[in-house]
């Protein structure tokens, strides 16, 4: 199998899914870091600052306080407290992000970013407030915080979609990527301690969904296509002049000198191919679309 290829993200192009995420997240953790100082420097006790600000962003272990707060389910999965907390969050992003953003496209990795924060989040939820021996301690229970569920589910989808990519070429041919998620994996759950299950179970199961995600977008069910619709509709909105239906009809009705209906022309790039022959290697060539078989066609050309 082929290493990756040169081909670097454009950190300006528009709508980058990767450096969305990012963003959405420093920013996140800049604001929390202001008000902080703001409060230190007025000489306000720390108690205080988690009470009043920090409290409103994490996710509470308490299914009462959730009631009052349900919009905590999607704000955790993007709160960083600690800089430490923050950097080692985003490199894993970064590292699995890119992989997949490069192998299946722009549109598939908020989608399974949220998935996966909103599984670990309720496993949190659910665990915490059922499970009798982490029921008793629910009032001690720090609430919940970080992307940590969310770049598990990357991270797996990553290694489902192509387990045999292989990173740093020059150790003797590459590591497969399997490799570095079951490191990833050990040192997230050992981080994590085996005390709090409700938060290592939850980063378990938001891997699963990772796993599942990519399972059915191989049968052609892609579980994100709704979010990509709806900010299509948005955006047309503030946009009329850039109408993602017009780009559908320009697909539908070409002109004389573009391609025929439907026809797609496969761009041929080593991370497409060696997705591509991982899955005739697991499933069998039997298995591939027919779009798949027409960019192994013109990649052997």
């Amino acid at each position: 199998m082929g290493s990756r290829s040169a081909r670097q993200i454009l950190l300006g192009q528009d709508n980058n899914a990767l450096v969305l995420l990012f963003a959405v997240n420093m920013l996140v953790f800049l604001l929390i870091n202001f008000v902080k100082i703001v409060y230190f420097i007025s000489d306000t006790p720390q108690e205080v600052f988690y009470r009043q600000i920090l409290h409103w962003f994490t996710l509470p272990a308490s299914t009462d306080i959730f009631q009052g707060r349900p919009w905590t389910l999607f704000s955790y999965m993007f709160t960083h407290h600690t800089i430490w907390h923050l950097i080692s969050s985003m490199a894993w992003l970064w590292s699995f992000g890119y992989i997949l953003q490069d192998l299946a496209g722009n549109q598939k990795l908020i989608p399974i970013y949220l998935y996966g924060g909103i599984v670990g989040g309720l496993v949190f939820l659910v665990a915490g407030n059922t499970i009798p021996v982490l029921q008793a301690n629910l009032s001690v229970t720090p609430p919940l915080l970080g992307a940590g569920a969310s770049v598990m589910a990357i991270a797996v989808a990553t290694t489902s979609l192509a387990p045999n990519y292989r990173l740093f070429p020059m150790i003797n041919g590459g590591i497969p990527i399997w490799v570095i998620t079951v490191l990833y994996v050990l040192i997230d759950i050992g981080s994590i301690g085996v005390t709090q299950l409700s938060i290592s179970g939850g980063h378990l199961l938001a891997g699963l969904v990772g796993y599942l995600y990519i399972h059915q977008l191989e049968r052609g069910k892609d579980w994100g296509a709704w979010m990509t619709n709806l900010v299509n509709w948005i955006n047309d909105w503030f946009n009329p002049e850039k109408l993602h239906t017009k780009k559908y009809q320009d697909t539908r009705y070409p002109s004389d000198n573009s391609p025929a209906p439907f026809e797609r022309i496969p761009k041929v790039t080593q991370q497409k191919l060696d997705a591509i022959l991982d899955k005739i290697n697991q499933h069998g060539i039997d298995q591939l679309t027919e779009e798949e078989k027409e960019f192994l066609r013109k990649a052997s050309e």
